[in-house]
């Protein structure tokens, strides 16, 4: 809300047009003399009222609504304009038309990001983050704020900025600090949740897990949320080699998402049950449950395409048979990756193109490049 910290006749007269009230009404109102008003109105500047009555103006202020807030603004600034005077109020923090455009832009930043859209989400998340510090808002405030700073994680997690100062880690711990403030505790377990996937992406298979099966049972959170740990839960074995157990985990996640109705994650669980039967060696299932997700899963998003097709790539790198196949479409996955900014997918990419080359050499070239 606006602050005044000196009245004068000028702010004295705005705020008895904002309230609507005729002189007499405005100065009974206050407890003032008509002729009080008068005077404000006509002389302005030039005048400044006594503390008692600098009180009154406080209170009929800061007990007005917002409607009367932003009328007071808006004339204020007319009157002073025309008198060549510069800003006269200062606010704490934000008011409530510019909390519903600041929820309105987190909702289109929800959008940019669902499809890789990063500059312009990067460009609506900062302008709000830096607008006002933490200590002007009130609860409504901070709530917004703290959407916005795990908002900024998802963005830097998507580009692969993991660990560091400005990381996908630092915005995720930040955020999770003020749902905690706020005593949200479903917030505070989705956080969890973010952070859980950090670990997995930076390659701490073993944690990542263990916080995953903590999750997967946590009443903080929506059963799609719990089934969502579930599954990932068993990504996380799977990276580390235990890949039959990791796919009867998975299996659980995907029945989950089904009862559920959530068909997106039904494919995407697919999908990462085929990387897991891959993994044991079984490639004719892989083959199959990939088909299941590739015909199914939701390919507008540009990151699920590139995972879509990473993931069928390397089931196909896996088989001497289609190698050729594998390798063109890791490669046409790499392209939509860089194209976009999915620095963490580029890696996993290369990553994978690496391990197939070792597995291509002969055994005695491959033995000496390890020694």
């Amino acid at each position: 809300m606006a602050t005044v910290h000196q009245w004068t006749g000028l702010e004295a007269y705005a705020l008895g047009r904002a309230l609507r009230m005729s002189v007499r009404a405005y100065a009974e109102y206050l407890g003032v003399a008509p002729r009080t008003v008068t005077t404000w109105q006509q002389l302005g500047t030039s005048t400044v009222p006594r503390p008692d009555t600098q009180a009154i103006l406080d209170v009929a202020l800061s007990r007005a609504d917002a409607a009367v807030h932003l009328r007071f603004e808006t004339i204020l600034s007319e009157l002073a304009y025309a008198a060549s005077l510069g800003p006269r109020v200062t606010t704490s923090g934000p008011r409530l038309w510019e909390y519903e455009t600041w929820d309105d832009d987190l909702a289109r930043v929800v959008v940019a990001l669902s499809r890789q859209s990063f500059a312009f989400a990067e460009q609506l998340l900062t302008r709000w983050q830096h607008r006002w510090p933490a200590r002007d808002l009130d609860d409504r405030g901070l709530y917004l704020y703290g959407r916005t700073t795990a908002l900024l994680g998802d963005l830097r997690r998507d580009q692969g900025a993991l660990l560091g100062p400005m990381s996908a880690r630092r915005d995720y711990s930040d955020a999770r600090s003020i749902f905690a403030q706020l005593d949200i505790p479903r917030r505070v377990a989705q956080l969890d949740l973010s952070l859980a996937v950090v670990t997995e992406m930076s390659g701490n298979l073993g944690q990542a897990a263990h916080t995953y099966e903590a999750l997967a049972v946590d009443d903080r959170l929506s059963p799609r949320d719990r089934s969502r740990a579930r599954l990932w839960v068993g990504t996380a074995l799977s990276k580390d080699g235990e890949h039959d157990y990791a796919a009867r985990v998975m299996a659980v996640a995907v029945r989950d998402f089904e009862t559920q109705n959530e068909p997106d994650d039904w494919s995407v669980g697919h999908q990462k049950l085929a990387l897991a039967r891959r993994g044991a060696g079984d490639l004719a299932t892989a083959l199959r449950l990939i088909d299941i997700a590739r015909s199914t899963g939701s390919t507008g998003s540009p990151l699920q395409k590139v995972r879509l097709d990473t993931a069928h790539g390397h089931i196909l790198l896996s088989d001497p048979a289609t190698v050729d196949d594998g390798l063109r479409t890791l490669d046409g996955a790499a392209r939509l990756a860089a194209q976009v900014g999915l620095t963490h997918q580029l890696r996993a990419i290369e990553g994978i193109r690496r391990t197939g080359r070792e597995m291509d050499q002969p055994a005695d070239t491959a033995t000496r490049e390890n020694l």
